[in-house]
């Protein structure tokens, strides 16, 4: 494997990775040599990727954004050179990309997303991989010449291996800490960066409406169509300005399944939708307050991030039409609209630290919730960490009533090779709330704190094992009990991405009166013992199962009872199976089950069961199918669940150029056991013991096509 003549002596050139794992400091077993080049347009790095065996190198082609479990090679580039952000540029051996921004602490967010190039090809020493980052993708402060932070990476998979260079070791908490320089790029402009996403969209629907609980009727809409624009424009090439009119907000991609059932908080889904993406990570604190995904549906949205100096800035107007559309004509709230504002800026000091404010407000009619504090990141050492805030809300709800109070959170974490340990405070208050953000408690204290420590054989097929120790506990402001859990546990990991958990949690459970129909304070006192395995030994399969068992709370008993501790056991296994590079087919399976503790009788059965088929004609052209079916078998007698069945099928043809670039085509279609049963005011939803009926179906195409000058 050679570079072509005319690149020779033209390019930098790395060479020399080093593990960090399985053996932190090593050579890497393959070798690797990197070269580095740029013109006035693009950054360029090619990845000459050795291997004794050939074969054995993973290589499949997969969508873009889904490289688990393939060799891959990356190069960070921290455009600011700070230390603390940097953008993340994977290509496995054919090409196919992932992308992501870093941010130390949190780590890396996949769901960014930016236009870039790559190429990879299998050889009969190994693979190569080229990338071309255009520097319109890129944000960097002006200058006649550019000092960036940079990295490289290799993993390969089948040796549990990941090399960097430079050494990026376990030992050093952070990783932008442990980058190397790279000098010499004279004159390099984002130039005049003006980006344009026009879309248009077309669906045919049938849904059932329940805005009107004493009337749910179905409704159809043969023909309806959809156009907006989300323009990006790039100041100074460090800060962007987005601004959209009638936004694509519509998620293509269907969340992973999760279990709903006798949950006693809010289940949390990631957010995908592009509008957000940008810059995404400027807005994270340790007390989650930009949760995106409660603008469900805006008109209008406008965001301004980016970097100034020492300063990071990040601003976000939007609109959301939902609240108005959820209820009927003649509610005084009917096509209203909510209007979200929020404020975030930080200032870097000293080494990897930082200091900052953030302010959001919701408002609806003459309603409001506003939150706003202060907080900081200080490296305090090479190993160890910590974080604060301290926030305070204030709302007004309809009835004209007031609430507000304080929110706190700390942490301290150290991050090393062998020992390492966390502490998190975490302190709501009964007044708090956050409508922009994600807080599913609140009137809570909680101290939780995990230490483990790594023994490191490092052999052939052991690699190692790490006993760990978690205790929690959860009081109310008042002093009572909510929680007090103790975890030991133990993992092992082998070779060929194989890994076993194994740990026992005894906790209790405190209820306050009011929660799951609790009339006076309940104690409970449950145990949890299981495990999770995962391997990916032959490379065509993918193994995750986790089973765990013993007793939980019944939080949704039948009308009369209380909750009670009952017996429990939840089962998830997944399997994916790649019979060739273009398909994929991923299987899962979740089962949760609650159980009477002194007959044996069933509460409820919890059932899911979802397959999804890739098949990937080029990195451009896919189709993929999702088929689900879900159910809780509930007793009537022990529980206030109802009975409920669906099957959800999703079919969706894609065609993806870039990120940005794309054509989707789609059928959607959900069938439940209901009808609609006539009464005296209207109707109401009756569910059948047997047969399904389609309560929802669509077809849709969207259109999108990035414009950049």
């Amino acid at each position: 494997m050679k570079l072509p003549p005319e690149w020779e002596g033209r390019l930098a050139h790395v060479s020399g990775l080093l593990q960090r794992q399985p053996r932190d400091g090593e050579p890497s077993s393959q070798r690797t040599d990197v070269y580095v080049g740029y013109d006035g347009d693009f950054i360029y790095a090619v990845f000459i990727c050795f291997d004794t065996d050939p074969s054995g190198v993973r290589a499949r082609m997969n969508p873009r954004g889904m490289t688990d479990g393939d060799d891959w090679v990356h190069m960070m580039l921290d455009t600011f050179n700070d230390q603390r952000r940097a953008y993340v540029f994977s290509s496995t051996a054919l090409g196919v990309q992932w992308d992501a921004l870093w941010t130390e602490g949190p780590g890396g967010d996949p769901a960014f997303d930016t236009l870039w190039y790559s190429k990879g090809a299998l050889t009969d020493q190994g693979f190569v991989a080229w990338m071309a980052i255009p520097f319109k993708s890129l944000r960097f402060p002006p200058g006649s010449e550019q000092r960036w932070g940079i990295m490289f990476g290799r993993s390969i998979p089948r040796l549990n291996e990941q090399a960097f260079w430079p050494e990026y070791s376990s030992r050093v908490e952070g990783r932008l800490n442990q980058e190397g320089t790279l000098t010499g790029l004279r004159d390099i402009s984002p130039g005049r960066n003006i980006q344009l996403l026009p879309f248009t969209g077309f669906r045919s629907f049938r849904a059932l409406d329940q805005r009107d609980p004493l009337r749910p009727r179905f409704v159809r809409d043969r023909s309806a169509t959809d156009a907006g624009l989300d323009a990006k424009i790039v100041l100074k090439g460090s800060l962007v300005a987005d601004i959209a009119v009638n936004p694509d907000f519509s998620q293509v991609e269907s969340d992973e399944p999760q279990v709903t059932t006798n949950q006693r908080f809010e289940v949390f889904f990631p957010e995908k939708r592009p509008f957000f993406l940008e810059n995404a990570n400027i807005f994270q604190t340790p007390i989650n307050l930009v949760f995106t995904r409660r603008i469900a549906e805006p008109q209008f949205g406008g965001r301004l991030t980016g970097k100034a100096g020492a300063f990071t800035i990040g601003a976000l107007v939007a609109d959301d039409q939902s609240p108005g559309k959820r209820v009927l004509e003649g509610d005084p709230a009917f096509d209203k609209r909510a209007r979200f504002g929020i404020l975030r800026v930080s200032r870097d000091f000293a080494s990897q630290s930082n200091i900052g404010m953030i302010f959001t407000d919701r408002s609806f009619q003459s309603t409001f919730n506003r939150v706003g504090g202060v907080d900081a990141r200080i490296k305090l050492t090479r190993t160890w960490v910590a974080q604060l805030q301290a926030v305070t809300s204030t709302t007004r709800f309809n009835d004209g009533a007031r609430r507000s109070g304080p929110a706190y959170e700390a942490r301290l974490t150290r991050a090393a090779r062998q020992f390492n340990f966390n502490l998190n405070y975490t302190d709501r208050s009964a007044g708090f709330l956050t409508l922009a953000g994600f807080n599913p408690r609140t009137d809570i204290r909680n101290v939780n704190t995990t230490a483990s420590y790594a023994f490191r054989p490092e052999g052939k097929y052991w690699i190692s094992m790490t006993p760990s120790i978690n205790v929690n506990r959860v009081v109310a402001r008042d002093g009572q009990r909510l929680e007090a859990a103790y975890m030991p546990g133990i993992t092992w990991e082998f070779a060929g991405q194989t890994f076993l958990e194994v740990y026992h949690k005894t906790e209790g459970v405190g209820l306050r009166p009011g929660e799951a129909r609790v009339r006076t304070a309940r104690d409970f006192n449950r145990h949890t013992a299981g495990g999770a395995f995962r391997t990916m030994v032959v490379s065509q399969i993918q193994l995750d199962a986790k089973h765990y068992r013993g007793t939980d709370v019944n939080y949704t008993p039948a009308p009369g009872r209380e909750p009670s501790l009952e017996n429990w056991a939840n089962t998830d296994v997944a399997i994916t199976l790649r019979p060739t590079r273009q398909l994929s087919i991923s299987n899962r399976y979740l089962f949760t089950k609650l159980g009477d503790r002194r007959t044996g009788a069933t509460i409820f059965n919890d059932h899911i069961v979802r397959s999804r088929w890739n098949f990937q004609f080029t990195r451009e052209l896919s189709v993929r199918l999702i088929m689900q079916y879900s159910s809780v078998l509930s007793n009537p007698q022990l529980t206030s669940l109802e009975a409920r069945k669906g099957i959800n099928t999703d079919l969706l043809f894609a065609y993806q150029a870039n990120p940005w670039t794309a054509l989707y085509v789609g059928y959607n279609s959900n069938a439940q056991n209901m009808e609609l049963a006539p009464t005296a005011t209207g109707s109401r939803i009756v569910r059948t013991p047997m047969g399904f009926i389609n309560d929802a179906h669509q077809f849709f195409a969207k259109f999108s096509y990035l414009i950049r000058f």
